[in-house]
């Protein structure tokens, strides 16, 4: 079975299957924080080389402030199990996104986690936080302007390749193979560059009950597909 070098995941539904246990959204988020750590590891012994979770969007700051709240105070948690993981697992970790709405502390732990991680030679995991696809586009058209302006680059000089490098994905393969959980198809402002030759699979589990079984589907599924890049059918 062929695996994917790069799976991207959009960790949806862990407020609705709070909801059907009778439970708050907030418990919700912490069993999701908790899956994954297990889908890093099964992802990892799987042969997946790079994983790329969709954990807070620049749309979710407009949620209820206490959901806000409880989500950013998961996030200081979770940099902490991160680091601990990494340690273990050998993983590289990189947050992409805009770093700069972030409190300072939270900052402090991503420069913390990345810089102690940067070197190990295991799974590269990135956590995607305050992350949207078009904000993405915009910095790194804003970057490229400013080079242009300074007169370190022409404009006729500007190809796919200049934008690639100016985005929070630079030297990251791209994903392929894009997971959907909880039964929405749809890619929600993630990664609008990235998924130009991506496969798509969505799945009715919440992210919760996203297991090793499930992502075994979403691999089956992927190895179903005739693979084409640019209209070229991979080899």
């Amino acid at each position: 079975m062929k695996i994917p070098n790069h799976v991207a995941i959009i960790l949806d539904g862990n407020g609705r299957w709070a909801k059907s246990k009778g439970m708050p959204r907030n418990y919700g988020h912490v069993q999701g924080a908790k899956q994954v750590e297990i889908i890093c590891e099964k992802a990892y012994k799987m042969g997946i080389q790079y994983l790329t979770v969709y954990a807070f969007s620049t749309e979710n700051w407009s949620r209820p402030q206490d959901e806000v709240d409880a989500l950013m105070k998961l996030l200081r948690n979770y940099m902490k199990t991160c680091l601990k993981t990494a340690e273990k697992n050998r993983m590289c970790v990189r947050v992409i996104g805009d770093k700069t709405r972030l409190d300072e502390d939270i900052k402090n732990r991503i420069a913390e986690l990345e810089e102690a991680t940067k070197a190990n030679d295991g799974l590269h995991f990135q956590i995607a936080i305050n992350y949207g696809g078009r904000d993405e586009i915009r910095r790194a058209v804003r970057q490229i302007a400013q080079e242009v302006k300074d007169g370190a680059l022409l404009p006729e000089e500007i190809s796919q390749d200049t934008i690639a490098e100016h985005l929070d994905t630079c030297g990251i393969p791209e994903p392929d193979l894009l997971i959907r959980t909880c039964g929405e198809q749809r890619i929600s402002n993630f990664l609008l560059w990235q998924l130009a030759y991506t496969e798509f699979y969505f799945t009715q589990a919440a992210w919760p009950d996203f297991d090793e079984a499930e992502l075994n589907k979403a691999i089956e599924a992927y190895n179903t597909r005739d693979r084409r890049y640019g209209g070229v059918k991979e080899a």
